[in-house]
């Protein structure tokens, strides 16, 4: 197939379920060296001069890696993307989220972290610097305990919003006894989602009216897969 190829989005199965399984098809394409490069045509592109309708939304890192369109094998007009360093979240990411759901219609939702993520490792570097800030003049573990007893207000309440967002995150893994930089991606990428649910009411009626999915994902830099992540 070349990139003539023009996939009509009418023809693609509805449900988000059936759009999932169409993006990792694309991606195992990806991984295999097999790529379609579909809806790339001056056909697709003409076809969505005057609207278009993903059937997906994918919130990203903005790594230039990881590049969505590519590594899903998509076209024009196939997937409405919003990236940011660490897939951080904030009030225009969130208004261009429920545009996609809300007014273009899109059923699936997917929340996209990566392996190597420079906003992890920065993150990871201030999560360290405070930590030796407030037990540096500790004398005993009890008094290093004491001082970081209200680490996850200080962490929201930090000026670095690096810190303040991927940095809560790396502190959520280290309760739960999660220490590699994998964990620290996965749990981003779900604190991210019910991020995403809990401060946007069109997000959360679209998921209670059955009319969207929300999925979390990790791509592999090594292989170009995307591992599919559960909760």
């Amino acid at each position: 197939m070349t990139d003539e190829t023009f996939v009509n989005q009418n023809d693609v199965e509805g449900t988000a379920n059936g759009v999932w399984s169409r993006m990792l098809a694309g991606n195992r394409r990806f991984t295999e060296d097999k790529l379609e490069h579909p809806n790339r045509s001056v056909e697709a592109r003409e076809a969505t001069i005057d609207t278009h309708e993903p059937d997906a939304a994918v919130l990203s890192c903005s790594d230039a890696r990881v590049s969505p369109d590519i590594i899903f094998d998509a076209g024009i007009g196939d997937l409405f993307t919003v990236r940011t360093a660490g897939q951080v979240i904030d009030d225009a990411v969130i208004a261009s989220l429920e545009y996609a759901v809300d007014v273009l219609g899109v059923r699936l939702l997917v929340v996209l972290g990566h392996q190597n993520c420079g906003a992890i490792k920065q993150a990871c570097r201030e999560y360290e610097a405070l930590l030796h800030e407030l037990t540096a003049d500790a004398e005993d573990s009890l008094m290093a305990a004491d001082s970081v007893a209200d680490l996850d207000e200080r962490i929201m309440n930090a000026e670095s919003l690096m810190l303040r967002t991927v940095g809560f995150s790396i502190w959520q893994a280290h309760e739960s006894e999660l220490e590699s930089a994998e964990d620290f991606e996965r749990v981003h990428i779900a604190r991210t989602i019910e991020q995403l649910v809990e401060r946007s009411e069109v997000i959360q009626r679209a998921l209670a009216e059955d009319r969207l999915m929300i999925t979390g994902a990790r791509y592999q830099l090594d292989t170009g897969k995307v591992e599919v992540l559960s909760f």
